[in-house]
């Protein structure tokens, strides 16, 4: 990594490097301005600076500590998130030596050792001479894993671009350069240096001949120094080009990540003032939703993740994201000729997706792809009054009934009779609101599960209420749908009824009721205590508020992680504890499971939108359960319940059994 003396004899060697510098940077700094920065300024706001010092910390943890790149390496299945890692690192380290060697040594030759000292010059020198190895190596490693053994995610026509060849090749010649050019400065100094540099003395020794003299290697020297700098600044000016835009789109990406939970949508306020609703068009996207379109590493584990794709369908969350930016023509052209949706974007995509949050939580750059999905379902819906007949039936429903379930013969409170549950009318001043759902009410197959509910709480003594007649669907297929209108609508008059009756504390047996009033409520001011009965119920056991009895035979059950409790809310151990706690119950767990999880092919309004293409999602779901081999599929929540029945019904000719975990709760409590 010495420096030249000069350029050839022409000019001192600083002089060309600050140059060619400079000139890099503007060219560099320019595109990016052109082609980045412009089309953020001129997109949605969105704030994200709440909690600076959570958001840093994420920033060291996920960006420089690689967590989620990390997140699913094997040695023995994927050892890419180790590579990536030693590249990521290896960039910094490979950064740091620019500037101590090239911009620092090139003015004052002994700069890098005024700094590091003698001993840490030679060390540092050590190791970047090994890495540039270790880099070929790992470059040779991901070329033959990208076009020879091509595992699945990485099949996708983004993932297979000419410009992941580019990119390649660019760091390979660096390390070429890099040890060619250390090598022939060893061959100049008749292979005496003080410095321990492994490869490059073996490439020295390799290609010194005494007879050659020392002017030549120093040439030789001289133009592979400068042609790994030009490497290095030819690389600047190509990255606002490339995808390799994440590497500064995507530390900004995680710090201005959503920090609220997983499952929670942005809240778009004064809807009757907005001048469009939802996004169409690049300009019409929050500045988040953008950015994530560069920070996007186009690495494929969304896509591979996403239960839509695997199951056939046309939903590619990695190709929605890199489309959303759109392409650079259509930020100057004339209204509507860039409309992302139809030309760049399917509509059957968007349409696809369950929200069920398995892309992001594969995502090593904090993308974030549900919300800009279902920004473009609230253009569909409210601007272009375009979706499936399946969804348009469900909004009519919410609307007409309050309710998305046309056809039941039960009301709100046929469930209690015959049990002791009081109203909020007969029971002014309750423990704990039950929050009961459209589904456990009003679905035959489901109300067990809110009988059982009723059932425990009241062996436990508990003092509860539920709203009856006054409870309202909570909104949330309204607005996973896409009528946000109707959703604020449906959720405001909820939140009033709860503030009537100063409600403070609310259980739900439902995932999404509980998510949404958990996590979205708050943004139209309605603030609760809100528990999944799963939290709620694993405490009263603990605190001897229910017994529980043993089974008279061991009963083997697999737990389904409803994803708007698990990957959404980040509960996977209180159902867990819910099953250890029942003597003779014995945990089996599916594959996979917890974060990641299948989804039952409910969520995103699907437990009422009809699967047209592909394989259905709960029947694949269905199939992993079958291969446990359990004789209990464990669910808790009602969508799940309602997928998993079908499922059985179709798959297994009936000989297994879903349950909720209430249910076997309730069948094995006593006082």
């Amino acid at each position: 990594m010495t420096p030249p003396e000069n350029i050839f004899g022409i000019l001192p060697t600083w002089a060309g490097v600050y140059i060619l510098t400079i000139l890099s940077l503007i060219i560099s700094l320019t595109v990016f301005y052109l082609r980045v920065v412009k089309q953020l300024l001129s997109t949605q706001s969105v704030y994200r600076l709440d909690n600076p010092l959570f958001r840093l910390w994420g920033l060291f943890t996920i960006g420089f500590g690689q967590q989620k790149v990390l997140q699913r390496t094997s040695i023995k299945k994927d050892r890419a998130g180790l590579a990536h890692l030693i590249i990521f690192w290896g960039f910094l380290s490979f950064s740091l030596s620019y500037i101590l060697f090239i911009f620092g040594n090139s003015i004052q030759p002994e700069f890098a050792k005024n700094i590091l000292g003698s001993k840490g010059e030679n060390i540092y020198l050590s190791y970047i001479d090994i890495l540039s190895s270790v880099f070929l190596v790992i470059l040779f490693w991901a070329t033959a894993r990208r076009w020879i053994i091509k595992p699945t995610r990485l099949k996708f026509d983004l993932t297979q671009k000419p410009e992941s060849a580019i990119i390649l090749g660019f760091i390979a010649s660096l390390m070429i350069f890099e040890i060619l050019s250390n090598s022939f400065y060893i061959a100049s100094q008749s292979l005496n240096v003080e410095e321990f540099v492994p490869i490059s003395m073996t490439v020295a020794n390799i290609l010194y001949d005494s007879k050659i003299n020392s002017d030549t290697y120093n040439s030789l020297h001289s133009l592979f120094w400068w042609l790994h700098l030009l490497m290095i600044l030819i690389f600047a000016i190509y990255i606002p080009f490339s995808k390799h835009m994440h590497l500064i789109a995507s530390p900004l990406s995680i710090f201005f990540r959503d920090i609220q939970a997983k499952g929670t949508l942005s809240t778009p306020l004064n809807l009757e003032e907005a001048p469009v609703f939802g996004a169409s068009k690049p300009s019409e996207f929050t500045w988040k939703e953008t950015l994530d379109s560069y920070a996007c590493a186009v690495c494929g584990r969304c896509t591979d993740a996403c239960p839509a794709h695997i199951t056939g369908k046309n939903l590619s969350p990695m190709q929605i994201i890199n489309n959303i930016k759109g392409t650079q023509s259509s930020h100057e052209v004339s209204s509507g000729e860039d409309e992302l949706i139809d030309n760049l974007i399917d509509q059957d995509s968007l349409w696809d997706c369950l929200t069920c949050g398995a892309c992001e939580e594969e995502c090593p750059v904090g993308v974030e792809h549900i919300d800009p999905i279902i920004n473009m379902r609230r253009n569909l819906v409210m601007e272009k009054a375009k979706m499936p007949e399946t969804a348009l039936n469900v909004l009519t429903n919410l609307e007409q009934r309050g309710h998305p379930w046309k056809g039941t013969p039960y009301t709100r409170t046929d469930w209690t009779e015959g049990l002791d549950v009081k109203t909020i009318k007969e029971n002014k001043n309750p423990e704990i609101l039950l929050w009961v759902g459209c589904t456990p009410a009003l679905d035959k197959n489901n109300q067990s599960s809110i009988i059982a509910m009723a059932k425990v709480l009241s062996r436990a003594k508990i003092n509860f209420a539920i709203l009856g007649s006054e409870e309202s669907c909570t909104g949330d297929p309204a607005r996973r749908i896409g009528n946000e209108y109707l959703y604020q609508t449906m959720a405001t008059q909820n939140i009033n009824t709860l503030n009537r009756y100063n409600i403070k504390k609310i259980v739900t047996t439902c995932p999404h009721c509980f998510n949404n009033i958990k996590n979205e409520y708050p943004h139209l001011g309605g603030n609760y205590e809100v528990l999944h009965y799963s939290e709620f119920i694993l405490q009263l056991i603990k605190d001897k508020k229910i017994q529980i009895k043993s089974l008279p035979e061991t009963l083997r059950i697999s737990f389904h992680d409803p994803c708007y409790l698990g990957r959404h809310n980040n509960i996977y151990s209180a159902p867990r504890e819910l099953i250890e706690f029942i003597p003779n119950l014995e945990l089996k767990e599916m594959e996979p499971n917890k974060q990641q999880a299948l989804c039952c092919g409910a969520g995103g309004g699907h437990a009422w939108i009809e699967e047209t293409k592909g394989k259905r999602v709960n029947h694949l779901r269905t199939k992993q359960f079958l291969q446990t081999k359990s004789d209990v599929l464990g669910v808790s929540c009602p969508f799940c319940m309602q997928m998993f029945n079908e499922g059985i019904s179709s798959l297994d000719n009936n000989d297994s059994e879903v349950k909720d975990l209430i249910e076997i709760v309730e069948e094995n409590s006593r006082i």
